[in-house]
């Protein structure tokens, strides 16, 4: 080959292989891909061609991509198995001084102390555990405990324990956080920050799925089962211990061997890294911010579920005044199935709304808009909702602006959430993701809880006022979302800088 001919095909090669941090120049057939430099579709097996509907998939990404779809869906039915029976445990507690009630609204705080050794001793023990065998631990007890508290439900054989439905309550609402958390940390660290923006999106999908499937199929499970709706714990079991082994196989799958250092390890000095996840937030703008949102939209979105109950509440009983309904029985079945329909019209649309956004809108939104644009999304959602209903504190209004709010949340900021930290560090996903995902989403809703109080005890807040103050503090969010898109533009850069994502 001449010289004239070496030139020619090195002209050719494009110019991020040709100068690729000093690389020595190798000449090797190109991969057939489309006008746009993507793969065609020669190159992509079925399942990747039927991926491409939700969002883009190169060639040998489709397989991981469905074990983790079926991952988080196995997850998500584990979860709404068990959620439904914490309401039902709450109220035959008897701990003396406090109504079932109140016991749930201090819940929050309660499950927020409880979650600072948790968490404390889940960034421990990432310092010392590859990721799968610390995903496998933390699973396995996890399973654990719903077997115990199937031997203590109230009303069994071991039923001994004195407010073991205060302490179910709480033990459900830290699950549900805590190994979907976990999930989206694997999730985050096995995929570079390229990957994960395009294949995160379609994942979520299953978590979608997993709570519509897992919440549509109790009232089948639980008719004619031998314990009844506890039974539900038993059922749990089987998707956890499925969802360990798929953990484990894409980890061996994606490079997580023998040789893989623990989860939690990064690039740093010993010292600096046996700091714990809240240390290490507190050290660190991006962290700040993240935590701040977390906190500020759980804050948010819980005042509005309580603003919604409330509304709810006052229109069945104006109902009630114009329909004469004086037997207060009467009045009370009527209210309790008012409100039991209107939850079932609005979790219905609310989960469809959600479920179109996630399959057909999240992905195609992070790659022309960017990241960004999806983390801002719920904000600015959230802006006009409350704006509107301050202005016009109906139902119907109300309604729709919630529906607006939560199918948002549950599908394009949730893939936000978990697309902010592809970039991080090992030791920040494993560390500070965790206790931000449950630590900070508690505060939020304890929050709530205080501003109920506040609002109602000492300064006698209409709905209105509620509204209001919820937009004041959307426009804090606001501001908090434009400091995390410049620190995740600014790991970003310098990721890209290093070859890294």
């Amino acid at each position: 080959m001449g010289a004239g001919e070496r030139l020619r095909l090195a002209w050719e090669i494009p110019a991020s292989a040709r100068f690729r941090r000093g690389a020595i120049l190798q000449l090797e057939p190109p991969a057939e891909t489309g006008a746009r430099g993507m793969p065609t579709d020669m190159q992509l097996s079925r399942l990747e061609r039927f991926l491409r509907l939700f969002t883009e998939v190169r060639p040998g990404e489709g397989v991981t991509a469905v074990l983790m779809f079926v991952n988080v869906f196995l997850l998500l039915c584990a979860y709404y198995f068990v959620k439904p029976l914490r309401e039902g445990w709450l109220s035959v507690t008897n701990i003396p001084g406090f109504e079932p009630k109140e016991l749930k609204a201090y819940s929050a705080v309660a499950q927020s102390l409880v979650l600072l050794p948790v968490v404390a001793w889940y960034g421990w023990l990432s310092d010392r555990l590859h990721r799968s065998t610390l995903i496998t631990w933390a699973t396995l007890f996890c399973m654990s405990n719903l077997a115990l508290f199937f031997l203590w439900r109230p009303g069994g054989s071991l039923d001994v324990i004195p407010g073991i439905g205060f302490a179910f309550y709480i033990w459900v609402s830290i699950f549900g956080l805590f190994v979907i958390a976990q999930f989206w940390t694997f999730a985050a660290d096995i995929y570079t920050d390229e990957r994960g923006r395009r294949l995160m999106p379609m994942i979520a999908i299953g978590a979608t799925g997993g709570a519509a499937f897992g919440s549509s199929v109790v009232t089948p499970m639980v008719k004619g089962a031998e314990f009844g709706a506890d039974v539900l714990l038993l059922a749990a079991l089987a998707p956890l211990a499925f969802s360990i082994a798929l953990t484990r196989f894409v980890d061996a799958r994606e490079g997580g061997g023998a040789a893989q250092k623990p989860a939690g390890e990064a690039e740093t000095p010993r010292a600096k890294k046996s700091r714990g996840g809240l240390a290490m937030i507190a050290t660190s703008r991006f962290l700040v911010a993240a935590a701040a949102i977390t906190l500020l939209l759980n804050w948010v979105n819980t005042n509005g579920e309580n603003l919604l109950y409330s509304v709810i509440v006052e229109f069945l009983q104006e109902e009630v005044a114009e329909k004469g309904l004086t037997d207060p029985a009467v009045a009370a079945s009527f209210t309790k199935d008012g409100v039991a329909a209107f939850y079932g019209n609005f979790f219905t649309w609310v989960n469809a709304a959600a479920l179109v956004l996630q399959a057909l809108v999240a992905s195609r939104l992070l790659k022309y808009g960017g990241f960004g644009v999806i983390l801002l999304m719920l904000p600015v959602i959230a802006l006009f909702s409350y704006a509107a209903m301050a202005l016009v504190p109906v139902l119907i209004v109300i309604k729709v602006m919630k529906i607006a709010e939560n199918s948002t949340d549950y599908s394009i900021n949730n893939t936000a959430r978990n697309v902010l930290w592809l970039p991080t560090t090992s030791e920040m996903k494993f560390k500070c993701k965790p206790a931000i995902d449950t630590i900070f989403v508690r505060l939020g809703d304890g929050l709530a809880a205080a501003t109920v109080w506040f609002g109602t005890n000492v300064i006698a807040l209409s709905n209105q006022g509620y509204f209001a103050f919820n937009v004041a503090l959307v426009l804090v969010w606001l501001g908090a979302s434009i400091v995390l898109i410049r620190e995740h533009r600014k790991l970003t850069l310098a990721n890209a800088a290093v070859g890294g994502g």
